[in-house]
């Protein structure tokens, strides 16, 4: 059995290179930028006002001594032409600050009689004025390469007058599930069959970070079906193929004789995790290859471990491992034997607000009712000799994206 370590580490090795693409603006949200976001102009383009108010020079403002109001300045409207000596210009949020004007006082400390405007106390110079590029200047790192793009990034982008961005590609992904046992839900179940569940929860898992998901349904342990249907995904020209069930060594386990005879370059089909040690890997030209175990729990665990950073490293993230958080664990955890076990459990904070890990003790890897209830996973190193309560430990948030 190879260990999760050296296991990612050779997937890593194998990631094909997906390029580049520009997208609109408005389909960019979580799209992961390929080069740094920069400045275009500088923002605000003009020394603006921070309020509604008036705009003076500070040095002609006595308290009680009245200036005349020349005029006003709106966004969209500045006010044209320079404002004289004992004038002020009535200015509004975001307009830009007259030609003369170096502060601004809020309307709440200014007493208005015609057009006398006299103010309660002196501004210092540059008082509520946003400075030409006190956001950013032009030609300015906004943002670097690796970045997932969140709503405040794209109003970023917006801002700095980017209507489309170049981002990374997203592969492409095929999802099958194998086995004379399974049937989709709303079947009703004969004596010797179980409900298919596995494409339910990888699809959504994985989606995030994909072009788009072909799923190619259920495919009974029959090689000639079997190598058809990854043929055809093959043909496909997908970049990841991903299956669950028929991994193993069984009779009737053919996953790994039929991607042998397609041509898969396999890399190892045994890792020393715990639930989930039947996963394969292998390569078939540029197209990754995954035998997931058929069990609901090790399917989703495995995948949330070993497929969801390689998705996120083939996609440009810059941290192909988040999230991962060291919080305090409320129970200790026995001693664990050669397998790493990643451990189901519940995340709450504390009475003043802290994280902390509550473990789940249930570890039967078809018991997947527990790990319906966990929002987060334990990452037990192999040969631990136990957990005391209140120890941080490694820590796998399962619903953090």
């Amino acid at each position: 059995m190879m260990p999760v370590d050296e296991a990612i580490e050779r997937i890593f090795r194998k990631l094909p290179v997906l390029g580049s693409e520009s997208v609109p603006l408005g389909r960019a949200h979580n799209r992961v930028l390929a080069k740094p976001l920069v400045a275009t102009h500088s923002q605000p383009p003009f020394d603006a006002s921070a309020m509604d108010g008036y705009a003076v020079r500070a040095a002609e403002v006595v308290p009680g001594r009245p200036l005349k109001l020349a005029g006003t300045s709106q966004a969209g409207a500045r006010f044209v032409g320079m404002m004289e000596h004992g004038q002020c210009v009535r200015i509004f949020t975001g307009a830009p600050l007259p030609i003369g004007a170096d502060a601004v006082i809020m309307q709440e400390e200014a007493t208005a009689k015609g057009n006398q405007i006299s103010f309660a106390k002196t501004p210092l110079p540059g008082q509520s004025v946003r400075k030409q590029g006190f956001d950013f200047q032009r030609g300015a790192q906004l943002l670097p390469a690796g970045v997932a793009l969140t709503p405040a990034m794209l109003n970023l982008a917006a801002s700095a007058n980017h209507p489309a961005l170049t981002v990374n590609r997203r592969p492409r992904i095929a999802v099958l599930a194998t086995g004379d046992e399974l049937v989709p839900p709303g079947s009703a179940l004969g004596p010797d069959q179980i409900i298919a569940s596995n494409t339910y929860g990888l699809i959504p898992l994985l989606a995030p970070f994909t072009e788009a998901i072909v799923d190619l349904g259920i495919v009974p342990d029959d090689k000639q079906r079997l190598e058809a249907a990854l043929l055809g995904a093959f043909d496909q020209g997908i970049d990841m193929l991903v299956t669950t069930g028929g991994a193993s060594v069984g009779e009737r386990d053919y996953v790994q004789e039929v991607l042998r005879d397609l041509g898969v370059e396999l890399d190892f089909w045994k890792l020393r995790m715990r639930p989930g040690k039947p996963l394969m890997f292998g390569t078939r030209g540029k197209t990754l290859v995954f035998g997931l175990p058929g069990n609901p729990v090790s399917a989703l665990v495995t995948a949330t471990v070993v497929l969801k950073p390689a998705l996120r490293a083939m996609t440009g993230h810059i941290d192909p491992f988040w999230p991962r958080i060291g919080v305090p664990t409320l129970a200790g955890l026995p001693p664990n034997g050669p397998r790493r076990h990643y451990m189901r459990a519940n995340l709450s904070r504390n009475e003043i607000g802290f994280l902390q890990v509550n473990p789940i003790f249930e570890t039967d890897s078809s018991h997947s009712t527990s790990l319906a209830l966990a929002d987060a996973l334990i990452v037990v190193p192999e040969e631990s000799p136990g957990v005391p309560p209140g120890e941080i430990v490694d820590v796998i948030p399962l619903n953090w994206g």
